[in-house]
């Protein structure tokens, strides 16, 4: 690994660290450690205060907004500012591409007025303007991306390394148009862990969801573990949260299932229910999705004992038998030899 990869690394870890302390947060106005500056959303026409950019926009559309930056330090801010697409990360958080990486969607579609910099004094607010250009041919549905300030600086502690702190808030944009929301189930898979407990056993439920529609979509699952002819069925206790799925992402579930009993052959059973909400805010569910997955549960530690026990059965009295025949037929023989050497007196 070269230094310059050992450089991107460590930018981009310190990037997702503040992004991630920003998304928690309720309101859009946050700090990090060493992050000396806030962000808010503009009050304006579109409201006050407000945790973050949402809009509903026709094709070829064209607004403008702004973003808030209040430098929180003694000394003066330079920031890099730009938008960026979202996604949602494996742990199911939200962030926004590093600046390195090229966006597709909505971050194409923001420009950022002042070239993409802005300078604070100490104690000072400054309003950076963006426009959102929705291109004439975007299909509707849900976008996501993000607003970011960014400040790199060289890391004091590692000569070389750059760290890249960053702070953002979170822009979704609804195309308008006909609405499609849709969820897939799939790759359930059954991992039983019985190690040396011939009995029972933790077992790992794991599935796919993949968002097949074109709005953002939340999920509730619950999950159903049972042997061979829904033997023992057991619902899962706390299958846990799903999170939104933008279009076209796609996000593993996964729930443990504790001391089942190994009975050869279990299945799972996944039962989803999507969310979408519609252009008023409301959150409607929809048909539930159902998907299965089998997995092995066999007791092998218990086959060995009961094949022991099976060789016990089977071969103990052949071979009792054999030695028993072979002490015989010594026996036989020494008689035998005895006979003859009498007769031969």
């Amino acid at each position: 690994m070269n230094i310059p990869s050992l450089a991107r690394r460590a930018g981009v870890t310190a990037a997702l660290l503040a992004l991630a302390a920003l998304f928690a947060a309720p309101a859009a106005n946050a700090a990090v450690d060493d992050v000396t500056w806030t962000v808010r959303t503009e009050s304006n026409s579109f409201g006050a205060d407000r945790a973050g950019y949402e809009y509903t926009l026709s094709p070829g559309e064209t607004i403008t907004d702004g973003i808030v930056v209040t430098n929180r330090g003694a000394e003066p801010l330079d920031l890099g500012v730009y938008a960026a697409d979202g996604f949602t990360t494996e742990d199911g958080g939200f962030d926004l591409l590093p600046a390195g990486e090229k966006s597709a969607k909505l971050g194409t579609w923001v420009t950022v007025d002042g070239g993409g910099v802005v300078s604070v004094a100490p104690g000072a607010s400054a309003m950076v303007p963006f426009t959102i250009a929705v291109p004439a041919n975007a299909t509707p549905g849900d976008y996501g991306a993000g607003i970011v300030t960014s400040l790199a600086t060289a890391d004091q502690n590692a000569e070389g390394v750059t760290v890249d702190r960053r702070l953002g808030i979170r822009m979704g944009v609804r195309v308008d148009g006909e609405l499609a929301p849709a969820l897939a189930v799939d790759d359930v898979s059954v991992d039983w862990g019985g190690g040396l407990n011939p009995f029972s056993g933790d077992v790992d439920v794991a599935f796919t969801l993949k968002n097949t529609g074109n709005t953002t979509i939340g999920s509730v699952a619950g999950v159903t573990l049972a042997g061979p002819f829904g033997l023992l069925a057991t619902d899962a206790a706390d299958v846990g949260d799903a999170p939104e799925l933008l279009p076209g992402e796609t996000w593993t579930q996964k729930v443990t299932v504790p001391g089942f009993a190994a009975l050869v052959l279990l299945t799972a059973t996944a039962t989803v229910i999507p969310a979408s909400t519609d252009a008023a805010g409301t959150t409607a569910s929809l048909a539930p999705v159902v998907a299965s997955g089998t997995g092995w549960a066999v007791p092998w530690l218990l086959l060995a004992l009961i094949l022991l026990v099976v060789a016990a059965i089977v071969f103990v009295p052949r071979m009792l038998r054999a030695r028993a025949a072979t002490r015989q037929a010594r026996e036989d023989a020494r008689v035998e030899e005895a006979v003859a050497a009498a007769l031969a007196k």
